[in-house]
Order: structure tokens, then sequence, then C-alpha cells
């Protein structure tokens, strides 16, 4: 498992939506980039900036926010706490 240092997140990404509301499929070349996701890791924080997210929790994050990494063919982001916009 990753582990994350300083007030860094590991992020699992949700699924983008295949479906709209009215039923009709959305085809891969016009899905988005999915802006929400379940926290995994939590780093140690910072000496002036405790870490107020915790693992299991789920977010919002900027749409460019963060690095996207692959480990053993799951997909996550890496990102400062900073980075997140909301808990949900």
């Amino acid at each position: 498992m990753i582990k994350p240092l300083a007030d860094r997140v590991v992020i699992e990404p949700m699924e983008a939506q295949t479906k709209t509301a009215s039923g009709l499929y959305i085809p891969d070349t016009a899905k988005e980039k999915p802006q929400q996701g379940t926290v995994v890791a939590v780093g140690p924080g910072k000496k002036d900036e405790p870490m107020e997210v915790k693992v299991g929790d789920v977010v919002l994050y900027g749409k460019y926010a963060g690095t996207e990494v692959t480990v053993d063919t799951k997909d996550y982001m890496i990102m400062k706490q900073s980075d997140i916009l909301a808990i949900l």
C-alpha cells in the first residue's frame, strides 16, 4: 500500500458515470474525469497544519489536482490536503 508523506492524501477516484439521468449512455470519449473519491491513506500532516481528512472520507477535489498513479492495476490520486475542496 502507498504511505503518503507530510500533508499528502491517497484517494481512490470513483468511476465516471456511464449513463445520464435520462438513461442515455455516455461514450468513452465524452466521459469526464471524476472529481470525487474515497480517501484510502493519509500522511502524518505538518506541525502547523493538522490533517482534517481521515481514511474512509468521501471527498471532492479539483479537476486538475494531484498526480495519478497505478498500483497493482488500481488507479489512485496523490494530492495535498489543500487540493481537497470538500468532505461529503
